[in-house]
């Protein structure tokens, strides 16, 4: 077989729900007095959901000492074997920080850049990758933090030198607020570029590749069944991050949100589930295999076989026997929500974001919510009806539609931020 040098086009399934959303989002911006957001048209009920609070024996979790020693662990186990793949390590040997630079001041909006490389090592080799944390020069005071996972996709937008505005990273909003932002770069942690192959018949595939680049290379050649994936990568690099800032005097590291967007977004969730010093998860756009409830049929949405077929090396090779089978399979992703609890969620949709299924992300956070009132607090407090910006924030688990596409927007940040403040992460505005 042959691999070639460029990608070609995604499978037919991809490019069906791709071009089907297209000409919906296209009629939905038919222009002014037609702008509705599409995501409201159908709004269908989950269809036999698997129980949150029934244990594998098939009794039900009675307490919160039941969740926490029990029910939680179970839902871990599963998704770290059947999801997410098997990290070979947590907190690795030799890990350490060293200053990359000189502190830099941005007077103009009253901010600080810090940079850092993260070093450590495995037994088959070293590796480090880079992060860039800026802060409100005024502070007199620790301040709670962002960690931002910066996508492949913002390659060449993303400016630490801050001389170009960045929507998805608006740095100058965030520290006014009294907040600090570290970002790092997926490709430094494991990349998400995979080149197709041509099959013996000439078709075209992507690659399923074993582990020959990225971080993964410093404990493992061979890719198993329950190997970690990308998003488990990612989401591993978030928590060396978190790491770092607790090193950090600047920082008050007991308010760190992780906040990723789409396959981001799919990350930050799972981060949060998975490592519990972080006070919050804003899961922006995260679409299937994120936030998307999979037992409700969110129409022209992505599904699990079409994230494992683009994208093999996201999750981990087990995944893959829930292809074909969304609204079958023996969980779902409020599951993986409420290992959140008793933390904060928030989750965030766009409206004519409709691959991701705004609907079924806005259900994740109905149905995970069970978790929260298990310790006398409130989930997703639903006190008006569902529609585009009108936040659902009274509770922990926080949830908006934002009117417009799959981004991550100032709108979104500033929501975030609101969320935190109302939870009095810095004593409120």
């Amino acid at each position: 077989m042959k691999y070639a040098n460029a990608p070609v086009a995604a499978p037919a399934s991809a490019l069906f729900v791709s071009a089907a959303a297209a000409m919906l989002s296209a009629l939905c911006h038919a222009g002014p007095g037609m702008r509705v957001p599409c995501s409201q048209y159908t709004q269908p009920e989950p269809q036999n959901l698997p129980p949150l609070m029934v244990k594998s024996d098939g009794s039900k979790v009675a307490s919160v000492e039941d969740w926490e020693r029990t029910r939680r662990p179970e839902i871990l186990d599963f998704a770290v074997k059947n999801i997410y793949g098997e990290r070979p390590v947590e907190r690795p040997e030799g890990l350490a920080f060293e200053q990359s630079g000189p502190d830099r001041a941005f007077p103009g909006i009253g901010a600080v850049r810090k940079s850092a490389r993260i070093s450590f090592r495995g037994p088959r080799r070293p590796w480090s990758f880079g992060v860039t944390l800026f802060l409100p020069a005024a502070a007199k005071k620790p301040v709670p933090a962002f960690v931002l996972v910066s996508l492949e996709a913002w390659r060449t937008k993303l400016d630490l030198d801050l001389e170009k505005p960045m929507p998805f990273l608006p740095v100058s909003n965030i520290v006014a607020r009294g907040y600090a932002v570290a970002v790092y770069k997926t490709e430094e942690i494991a990349d998400d570029e995979y080149y197709p192959f041509f099959k013996d018949d000439g078709t075209a595939a992507l690659q399923d590749p074993d582990f020959t680049n990225g971080v993964y290379t410093c404990w493992a050649e061979r890719r198993t069944e329950r190997s970690w994936g990308a998003i488990n990568a990612w989401s591993w690099g978030a928590s060396r991050v978190l790491d770092w800032l607790e090193t950090l005097p600047e920082v008050d590291a007991r308010h760190v949100a992780v906040i990723g967007h789409s396959r981001g977004g799919k990350m930050a969730l799972w981060t949060a589930a998975f490592d519990t010093r972080f006070a919050m998860a804003c899961v922006n756009n995260s679409g299937c295999c994120g936030a998307k409830l999979n037992h409700a049929a969110v129409p022209m949405s992505e599904t699990i076989q079409v994230d494992n077929d683009n994208n093999p090396h996201w999750f981990c090779r087990a995944y893959r026997q829930f292809n074909g089978r969304d609204m079958l399979i023996p969980y779902d992703q409020h599951w993986i929500a409420a290992l959140v609890a008793p933390r904060l969620l928030y989750i965030a949709s766009g409206s004519y974001d409709i691959p991701a299924g705004p609907w079924g992300e806005f259900l994740t956070a109905r149905h995970a919510s069970e978790a929260w009132e298990l310790y006398g607090l409130k989930g997703l407090v639903e006190d008006h009806p569902y529609r585009t910006t009108s936040p659902f924030d009274g509770g922990y688990v926080g949830y908006h539609l934002r009117q417009g596409p799959h981004a991550l927007a100032e709108y979104d940040w500033e929501r975030y931020m609101d969320f935190a403040d109302r939870h009095g992460w810095r004593g409120g505005r």
